[in-house]
């Protein structure tokens, strides 16, 4: 996740990440009063939704893209919401947090273990872990036909056979590192959720090519785009991967 983010791209885009992060929070049970862990919190934009359901808690908010880091901090109210730079597998916070929630982030981290590892220090006792993320199968239409694209000129040269830095994980693999980890109670499950976003080339320009753009000439961007938008529909086949667990004592 060390590559940077069109911050202000994302938050004009996200409406489908804002859509999934409203059903993961139902799920996260606040009295209202908590500190909350946003593990990965992007633009803040999904940030304020969790500060409304805290209307006496607070907020630390995790990024590790600088530009998110920035939008974040200039987004949110700094009296309730602390907001810094750090990558997921090296965290360390001051004090645990009651709760921890993260929404499309954990697929773009390699080391799972290590994830779960450092969230399950950073939770008090018993404290709730609510996330959702890419999971296995997810957009797979959609990168086969980025592959397909990145296989001819004039992008091979630049793209041809790199596989991305995604890690799309199981279920049930998901479950064991969780529980390697230290958590109990944990449940999770994949959820198809095809997603066409009202923006399609905006959309996969900022939040699926990144990494792909970042990789070719400024001059080769739109092209690239528009032929992977083309060949694979605007339909994204997004695949979430659901995750509930508890910290052990």
């Amino acid at each position: 996740m060390s590559r940077d983010w069109d911050a202000a791209g994302y938050d004009r885009v996200s409406a489908p990440q804002v859509e999934w992060a409203l059903r993961v929070l139902e799920r996260l049970p606040l009295r209202g009063d908590e500190t909350v862990l946003d593990a990965g919190c992007g633009s803040g934009r999904v940030t304020q939704l969790l500060l409304e359901r805290l209307p006496r808690g607070r907020v630390v908010a995790v990024d590790s893209a600088p530009s998110m880091v920035a939008h974040a901090r200039e987004a949110l109210d700094p009296e309730r919401a602390t907001v810094f730079h750090a990558d997921l597998t090296e965290l360390v916070l001051d004090e645990p947090v009651d709760a921890a929630f993260s929404n499309a982030v954990f697929h773009w981290i390699p080391d799972h273990d290590a994830l779960f590892a450092r969230l399950h220090a950073a939770l008090r006792p018993g404290g709730r872990l609510m996330a959702q993320c890419g999971g296995e199968g997810n957009v797979e239409r959609f990168h086969r036909a980025a592959r397909e694209v990145a296989s001819r000129d004039p992008y091979a040269p630049y793209l041809g056979g790199w596989q991305g830095p995604w890690h799309f994980a199981g279920a049930e693999r998901t479950a064991a590192r969780l529980e390697r980890a230290g958590f109990a109670g944990v449940t999770t499950w994949l959820e198809p959720y095809p997603v066409i976003p009202p923006d399609p080339i905006s959309f996969v320009r900022v939040v699926c090519l990144g990494p792909h753009l970042e990789r070719l000439p400024e001059q080769l961007h739109d092209s690239y785009a528009r032929e992977v938008l083309e060949r694979s529909g605007s339909e994204l086949d997004y695949v979430r991967l659901n995750i509930e667990a508890k910290a052990n004592a």
